[in-house]
């Protein structure tokens, strides 16, 4: 059994990359794996002041919300990001959720595993790339951890455009896997 934690990063509740988060969560569940669930949305995240207090301190000097998410992702087995592709990246929100993890590049992190899931108006499979780059780059920090797999939704815009789409169960046998 793993300890699963899915990062939603969205700004938009109930939207297509939380839809992917959550079916990745009823596979790991179905698969006997202990999920819990962040959304970034509505939280208090500031930007990273780069001061590396961090690394000697484990432990970030910005008083908001990102603190104990990352405690969360230093406990966890399996990290899973799920985000919108915002001009073919991760979200803002994302990318200041990964800077603020810095007080992990030091720490006894457990994670050794990590997903992500993908949603975009574009359709095309490069749509997904710069967001797999961004991932890619932050894992790589990480000896211990591996970028284990990508669940990519395109040609979803409106909140459930992503209904019946095939990464849906794509996403939930990731899950059962993981």
């Amino acid at each position: 059994m793993k300890n699963i934690l899915i990062i939603k990063t969205s700004p938009r509740k109930g939207g297509n990359s939380d839809m992917l988060a959550d079916e990745f969560a009823a596979g790991a569940i179905e698969a006997g794996n202990t999920v819990e669930t962040v959304s970034l949305a509505g939280l208090n995240i500031s930007f990273c002041r780069g001061c590396f207090a961090c690394h000697k301190t484990l432990r970030c000097v910005i008083n908001d919300d990102a603190p104990a998410i990352v405690e969360k992702m230093c406990r966890a087995d399996v990290i899973v990001w799920a985000t919108p592709v915002y001009y073919y990246s991760c979200s803002g929100q994302m990318k200041t959720m990964i800077d603020r993890a810095n007080p992990l590049y030091t720490a006894d992190y457990h994670f050794t595993d990590v997903y992500l899931l993908a949603s975009a108006a574009e359709d095309e499979p490069e749509t997904v790339d710069g967001t797999v780059t961004a991932v890619k780059g932050w894992t790589d920090c990480f000896e211990r951890a591996t970028l284990r797999g990508v669940v990519f939704a395109g040609g979803v815009t409106d909140k459930g455009d992503i209904t019946g789409h095939k990464a849906l169960a794509e996403a939930r046998e990731m899950g059962r896997k993981a």
